[in-house]
């Protein structure tokens, strides 16, 4: 790829800039990223900067994903922001690194991947419209390194000081960027008024992963759960939005949430509240089994539940669970629901991740052969605002996760494409997830595809009804905004379908919002806990 000398720089810059092509944040960075490759010295020509561990930082060697970000704003930090996609995020380069040592120097070349745009050349041709070539902007690097936890602010993460940077700074020489920061060691939140936590070793998943693996989880217990010691609770298992941690609950118990409102409250039903968590290795596990991810499924059901419901007085029996969850957390409670049918007593799911494949997102996975475009020609979008105008395509949300991702892989991301590959698709002879498309053309594997179906909550229940009706009868409960911002839906109408004429009859329970978006309900949070103890009233004793 051929790359500008410094003498050509900015005669090119003006022409573009004459043409009115640039954006402030894009020109302030492309200026200041060009001079940068021009000042440094001799054969690093090509670097766009010069990452080092600051000398004992790491106790040994350790390898990952380095990231340099470059942002106009440092609110928030730029490796904070990163993983947004398209203009909402930040650009980034990045590359994998093995054995990065304390006191070691990596370099970030102009050939690293970059996102949103690809590369330095890239970065200059999409470049778009401004004036304000002078503009600061923020640098900060980040080494990814956490092999449990796929999150960037994970445990013993290393992270460089943001350092503001204007053209003029870079002209005096290369730019050096010391990781002299690090995620301090993970500690579970106090316990404190209704709320516990809970860090508990994984037999199932430490086999699997062969090293120490842990589930997490947050609880609420109900009021006066301290003054009737002789009072047993159904348990309530909640999953929030995609990787959303255990330690929400701290914000629902916020002294003057809505939620802490209705817990607190004479006439709410007594509850004990179990938070899951959305982290692992890949990121969010989605809590069933899985090739890639692990036993996640029997892990919550044979040793994270059992092991709550001893501790904090549950009533220890089918009936007197349940499940709710929102987004991923709705499709995660319909598939525990499903997958361990006897085991939950009913499941309220609002604007659940895909349900019938043949509508994820909008894409059918079993007939097109392209995610990104269509059978017209067309991008596909993958959210849309509450008038159906497109925010993101699928192109673009699939750019930023294989930024994310090892060796520039999606379906190591740890973000939404990625986390759903990890746990549908099949484990590649590579030995990661086998993606259901190409990353770069999104060209769609027939094979994969068809593993895929396993997980395709309608055809499951379509598939086994006869075993399944006697056991999910009435337990189902779904409520999808029309207007989901991620075509969500549209899933739901295709499962519904089928629910509405299943023999024996489901008894499902389906609303719909129109003109609502992701997220919405039909049910206040007292209005779910109150059909909720309709299922489980007699199990409690």
């Amino acid at each position: 790829m051929r790359r500008f000398k410094s003498s050509e720089i900015f005669p090119r810059l003006a022409a573009v800039i004459k043409t009115g092509m640039l954006s402030a944040q894009s020109i302030s960075l492309f200026v200041g990223l060009s001079i940068l490759s021009a000042t440094l010295p001799g054969a690093a020509q090509d670097a766009i900067c010069f990452v080092s561990l600051k000398p004992g930082l790491l106790a040994t060697p350790k390898d990952g994903r380095l990231f340099v970000i470059l942002s106009v704003t440092n609110e928030p930090e730029p490796r904070l922001a990163l993983g947004r996609p398209g203009s909402k995020g930040p650009q980034a380069f990045a590359m994998d690194v093995r054995g990065f040592a304390s006191g070691t120097t990596q370099t970030v070349k102009h050939s690293s991947f970059g996102y949103p745009a690809h590369s330095m050349d890239d970065f200059f041709a999409q470049a778009g419209r401004s004036n304000e070539a002078g503009r600061a902007f923020t640098i900060q690097a980040l080494f990814d390194c956490n092999p449990d936890l796929r999150v960037r602010n994970a445990p013993g993460n290393a992270f460089s000081k943001p350092q503001r940077v204007t053209v003029e700074n870079l002209k005096n020489g290369s730019l050096r960027i010391e990781l002299g920061e690090q995620v301090p060691e993970e500690t579970l939140p106090p316990d404190k008024g209704q709320l516990r936590f809970v860090k508990l070793r994984s037999k199932l998943l430490t086999e699997f992963y062969d090293r120490p693996i842990y589930l997490r989880a947050g609880l609420v217990l109900p009021r006066d759960f301290e003054q009737e010691k002789e009072r047993r609770y159904p348990l309530w298992v909640r999953i929030g939005g995609l990787n959303t941690r255990y330690s929400s609950v701290v914000h629902l118990m916020d002294e003057h949430s809505d939620f802490k409102k209705v817990w607190m409250g004479d006439d709410t039903p007594r509850f004990v509240l179990l938070q899951v968590d959305g982290a692992g290795p890949l990121g969010d596990p989605y809590q069933i089994n899985s090739a890639n991810s692990g036993p996640y499924g029997d892990a919550i059901t044979r040793e994270l539940i059992p092991a709550i419901e001893q501790q904090f007085r549950c009533v220890g029996k089918p009936e007197a669970r349940v499940l709710s969850g929102v987004s991923t957390g709705g499709w995660v409670c319909l598939a525990l629901q499903i997958f361990y049918p006897d085991y939950f007593n009913g499941a309220w799911a609002s604007c659940p991740d895909p349900v019938d494949f043949r509508s994820f997102e909008v894409v059918n996975i079993y007939k097109d052969t392209n995610a990104y475009v269509n059978a017209h020609g067309n991008e596909r979008p993958s959210e849309r605002d509450l008038k159906g105008d497109t925010i993101l395509t699928m192109r673009q949300e699939l750019g930023v996760e294989q930024l994310l991702g090892a060796g520039n892989d999606y379906a190591l991301s740890g973000e939404q494409w990625g986390e759903w590959t990890a746990t549908f698709s099949p484990r590649g002879t590579d030995g990661r997830p086998a993606p259901l498309w190409d990353g770069g053309t999104g060209q769609i594997s027939a094979s994969v595809a068809g593993a895929w179906k396993k997980y395709d909550l309608r055809m499951v229940l379509e598939g086994n009804w006869k075993t399944l009706a006697p056991m999910l009868r009435g337990k189902i409960h779904i409520a999808s905004g029309e207007a989901d911002q991620y075509f969500l839906n549209n899933a739901v109408h295709l499962l519904d379908d089928f629910l509405t004429k299943a023999d024996p009859p489901a008894e499902a329970h389906i609303a719909y919002g129109p003109g609502k978006g992701h997220g919405w309900s039909n049910l206040s949070t007292k209005g779910m806990l109150e059909e909720m103890n309709g299922r489980v009233t007699g199990a409690v004793k």
